[in-house]
């Protein structure tokens, strides 16, 4: 058994995977205070879940920043993996997740587009250089290919969930300006996530199964298809130049029931993968909060623009086993954290 040598250690192996735990904590605050309509009690929870993510995710800044004056070279060599890079941009679309949360939570539209802007030029940055490093890297085999390779475009995506919000408070060329970028961003995440799909798919039928410490990644497809639902009804709703808004939201709702073969798909394989080989903790369980998380949003949203009241009550169930998934993964990310397990590479 492998021992922590040091405290450096933690630094030095500090996972760029860490900030999936405020994507998933930021989108379960979120979801929480839509469906507090239904429980007031949600309404706090909401509230304390939301300040707990932001204290996460600064607490998480000091290592992920010090290992980049510390230990650039290890830092540098996660970029280049070609399975640890595709996390990075985790630190970006936890900020993304925050500044959707500051409107949807706390209604502060001014810290929002704070977070919000600097969560989408680096989320923008890695967007470039993920998939420039994997254009160019000769060592990239068909055992590296897993969902984890939808992150970069799900960042994308998710841009536009409250940039279509602070782009409508603004007006003149600025206004359309961030209109812009919404359109570009939701756009090359939608479509490098298409491209992906057909090569992550192709992985699973043609290759052998996935490491167990991979399984959870199955569940990252639902956060392009959720984050890109609300994203889409976000621009339909906030955005003045669109006259066809019903159409819109129709394409949504189609992406959306895509989302729940891709759920049904991904309880089946875990549970598969449960019977046949051990799963085993890893920082990888935290995709089972985020795209659960953002398809649980597509469900509220949906529900509300077409006065569907049993999409709440799909949205709901879901929640719960939204709410479990992430409890679960919580503790035995703490657990783990205390025993110095979790930065034993």
């Amino acid at each position: 058994m492998k021992y922590l040598n040091s405290r450096s250690e933690i630094i030095k192996n500090f996972l760029p995977s860490w900030f999936a735990s405020v994507m998933g904590t930021g989108i379960l605050a979120i979801v929480t205070m839509f469906y507090s309509k239904y429980i007031p009690f949600f309404k706090n929870l909401a509230f304390f879940l939301f300040y707990f993510n932001l204290i996460l995710f600064f607490v998480l800044l000091i290592p992920w920043t010090l290992r980049w004056f510390l230990y650039p070279k290890d830092a540098l060599a996660d970029l280049k993996h070609p399975v640890l890079s595709n996390f990075y941009p985790t630190v970006s679309v936890g900020m993304l997740v925050i500044a959707a949360g500051f409107v949807a939570i706390v209604k502060n539209l001014f810290l929002a587009e704070i977070f919000w802007s600097m969560g989408a030029v680096i989320t923008f940055i890695f967007g470039i250089i993920i998939p420039y490093n994997s254009f160019l890297n000769e060592n990239i085999k068909l055992d590296h290919i897993n969902p984890g390779w939808f992150i970069p475009p799900v960042g994308l995506i998710v841009i536009p969930i409250a940039g279509a919000k602070i782009a409508a408070i603004h007006n003149g060329v600025y206004g359309e300006f961030l209109d812009i970028i919404n359109f570009i961003s939701w756009g090359s995440g939608f479509f490098l996530y298409l491209a992906l799909l057909a090569v992550s798919v192709y992985r699973l039928i043609l290759h052998t199964p996935m490491p167990s410490a991979l399984v959870p990644t199955i569940w990252i497809n639902l956060g392009p298809i959720g984050a890109g639902s609300v994203a889409l009804l976000n621009i339909a709703l906030f955005f003045k130049g669109l006259t066809y808004k019903t159409a819109i939201n129709f394409f949504g709702f189609l992406f959306w029931g895509f989302g729940i073969w891709w759920l049904i798909i991904s309880i089946v394989l875990t549970c598969h993968y449960i019977k046949k080989l051990k799963l085993e903790y890893a920082m990888a369980w935290w995709a089972f909060t985020f795209p659960l998380g953002a398809f649980v949003a597509a469900t509220h949203n949906i529900g509300k623009i077409f006065h569907l009241i049993a999409m709440d009550y799909i949205g709901l169930m879901l929640y719960f086993l939204l709410f479990f998934l992430w409890a679960v993964t919580l503790i035995k990310t703490i657990s783990y954290t205390i025993n110095g397990k979790i930065f034993i590479r």
